[in-house]
């Protein structure tokens, strides 16, 4: 049976070191990937999600998201364009706005071929939407997911990003926007304002139920947020919610994946409990020892490249890079791999390093 990795979670976040390190990658994708298209090794063919991570000695860290919206007025349609491609169609009384997401070879996930917002126009039409939302608590949901996970891990889950950010991720893309920002500002800052209101809800639900825990999932990238923007439009936000959620007792990180050295001096005003996904050299941009120093003492997530999980690299490049993550960053660490293993990686890797963990 696995260990009791929820408690073991909890004392990491709230400072009780119990001279323990967890073991938390991320394997829903690989395990996804491989199952579609046959390639699970034969000794673990027919397993179980849950089955994969006890056979790798590790918790799970993301199991179950609550958090669910719907529309009072908006009516959303769906429609295949062609195998890969399906297009969402936003009705309001004020308009109509179209969205593409291309999904990948094994339709597992998915990238916006077209952006729901094209223009300053349509901002009018997305408020519309954003003012149509019911945000509520799926606690059945919940509760069936919890009781397939068990003891494996922590209930912690995302929600909408930030505006500014979820523009250049999710609907109006980086390009566009930046174009939107310089030109119009006015535009993107009434928009900030639009969605933060739309967020109170939202927020005002999380605090209400009160969850351990809560990641801000912004996919932060340090050539598409420079300081400029961190400053302006995302570490308001970042200290107006985490408000909120410290006060409730909510313990929260922010998800880093991408480039973080234009950022280090930044990430130390970052108000979290935890950064999430930070990546090393040679992955990322920066040292272990960098992360280290930005993260001035809070939690560390994950910290081992996921390239090191290919059959590539040696195996003693791997175990070298987590004894030292091990070294730098506990107690105040929960590792895992920056940011998910790719599908072609060696799951026995995966397995020595959770084998290693167990024996300390």
């Amino acid at each position: 049976m696995p260990l009791d990795y929820r408690r073991m979670v909890m004392d990491v976040v709230h400072g009780r070191p119990s001279g323990r390190v967890i073991w938390q990658p991320r394997l829903e994708f690989w395990y996804a990937v491989n199952q579609k298209r046959g390639t699970l090794p034969p000794h673990l063919q027919g397993k179980t999600l849950e089955d994969l991570y006890d056979y790798c000695h590790a918790s799970i860290r993301y199991f179950s998201n609550p958090l669910k919206v719907r529309y009072r007025n908006v009516q959303t349609r769906q429609k295949w364009l062609d195998e890969k491609n399906l297009q969402i169609t936003w009705e309001t009384p004020l308009g109509t706005l179209d969205e593409v997401l291309h999904y990948d070879e094994w339709n597992l996930s998915a990238y916006n071929h077209e952006y729901l917002l094209k223009s300053a126009d349509d901002f009018r039409i997305y408020e519309t939407i954003l003012k149509d939302e019911e945000w509520y608590w799926d606690a059945a949901e919940l509760a069936r997911d919890q009781a397939r996970v068990g003891r494996r891990g922590a209930l912690m889950f995302y929600a909408r990003r930030s505006p500014l950010q979820s523009l250049f991720i999710e609907r109006m893309g980086f390009e566009r926007t930046v174009y939107l920002l310089t030109d119009r500002p006015e535009v993107i800052e009434r928009h900030i304002e639009a969605q933060t209101a739309a967020d109170d809800a939202m927020y005002a639900l999380i605090c209400r139920e009160r969850p351990p825990l809560f990641n801000f999932g912004e996919n932060i990238d340090a050539h598409m947020d420079p300081p400029s923007y961190w400053r302006r439009y995302l570490l308001p936000y970042y200290r107006k919610r985490t408000e909120q959620l410290h006060a409730a007792g909510i313990k929260t990180s922010i998800h880093i994946d991408g480039a973080m050295k234009p950022l280090l001096k930044d990430i130390r005003d970052c108000p979290m409990t935890a950064i999430e996904a930070c990546t090393p050299l040679p992955q990322g941009d920066v040292t272990l020892e960098e992360i280290q120093s930005a993260l001035g003492g809070r939690i560390l997530l994950d910290g081992i490249p996921a390239l090191y999980f290919l059959p590539i690299y040696p195996l003693q490049t791997l175990m070298d890079c987590v004894k030292r993550v091990i070294d730098l960053f506990a107690p105040n660490l929960i590792l895992g791999i920056s940011d998910e293993p790719p599908p072609d990686s060696d799951i026995e890797r995966v397995r020595m390093v959770g084998e290693y963990i167990a024996a300390l």
